[in-house]
C-alpha cells in the first residue's frame, strides 16, 4: 500500500482529500500543525507528497525546493493559484505534477497513478541535483555528458543517494556489496570511495561525499 503526505492548511480540502485517497486505496499521513513543517516533512515516510503552494509560515515552493535538496519522492502541487509563473516555478523546483483546486478527483487520482506506474518504470533510476543516475546501466548523466562508474562504485554512490544527508556507515556499505555478491575488504571498500570521489570531481560534482571521522560518509 502506497503511502501519500498531505500538506494542505485548509480544513475542508485536507479532509477530502484525506477521503479521497483512502477509499483510493492510499494509506494518508496528514499533516495539521505547520509550525515545523519543513522539519515534519523530511522526518515522516511517504511514497508521495501533494503539497498545496499557500501555507501558514512558510511557502510551499521553497518547502519544495529544500525537500528536492535530499528527497527524489514525487511531489503534486495542488493549489488555488491558476497563474502560469506558479506552474513554472513549481516544475522548476521539482515538482513532478501540478493540479489547481477545485481539482477533478478523478484526475487526481488518475495523475498519482500515473506518477506511481512511472516510478515503477523507472525504478532503477534516480536524480541527483539534476543529474540523472541510471543504477542498472552504471552511469550518470547530465546534458550530452555521461560518466562511467564500476558495479562497486555504483553501489556506493546509490547507497548514498538513497541516504542523502545521512551518514551512512561503513558496515552499511560493506553489507550493501555482500548483498550485492561484490566481496570487498575494508581496505577495497576505501579505495573505491576515493575512485568514486576522483570520478565525481572530474564530472564536475565537487565535494560531494564528505567523510565523518569514525562515522563512515555522507552525500551533500
Amino acid at each position: 500500500m502506497k503511502t501519500i503526505m498531505i500538506v494542505e492548511d485548509e480544513k475542508t480540502i485536507r479532509d477530502e482529500l484525506k477521503e479521497l485517497l483512502e477509499t483510493s486505496g492510499y494509506k494518508v499521513i496528514v499533516l495539521s500543525q505547520f509550525d515545523n513543517l519543513l522539519e515534519d516533512v523530511l522526518n515522516s515516510k511517504f511514497d508521495l507528497l501533494l503539497l498545496d503552494i499557500n501555507l501558514p509560515n512558510i511557502n510551499g515552493e521553497f518547502l519544495l525546493r529544500e525537500f528536492r535538496k535530499v528527497s527524489n519522492l514525487p511531489v503534486i502541487m495542488v493549489t488555488s493559484r491558476v497563474k502560469e509563473t506558479d506552474e513554472v516555478l513549481s516544475m522548476s523546483y521539482g515538482a513532478d505534477d501540478y493540479i489547481t483546486k477545485p481539482y477533478n478527483p478523478t484526475i487526481l487520482l488518475l495523475r498519482i497513478a500515473n506518477i506511481f506506474k512511472r516510478m515503477e518504470n523507472n525504478r532503477n533510476s534516480s536524480y541527483y541535483d539534476g543529474i540523472k543516475v541510471y543504477q542498472n546501466k552504471g552511469i550518470l548523466e547530465k546534458k550530452d555528458q555521461v560518466l562511467d562508474l564500476t558495479k562497486n562504485e555504483m553501489i556506493i554512490f546509490s547507497l548514498l543517494l538513497r541516504n542523502r544527508g545521512n551518514i551512512v556507515t561503513r558496515d552499511a556499505l560493506m553489507t550493501e556489496l555482500w548483498n550485492n555478491e561484490e566481496y570487498v575488504n575494508e581496505n577495497a571498500l576505501t579505495v573505491n570511495i576515493s575512485r568514486l570521489r576522483a570520478k565525481l570531481e572530474e564530472f564536475g560534482i565537487h565535494n560531494a561525499i564528505e567523510t565523518r571521522k569514525g562515522q563512515g560518509y555522507k552525500l551533500l
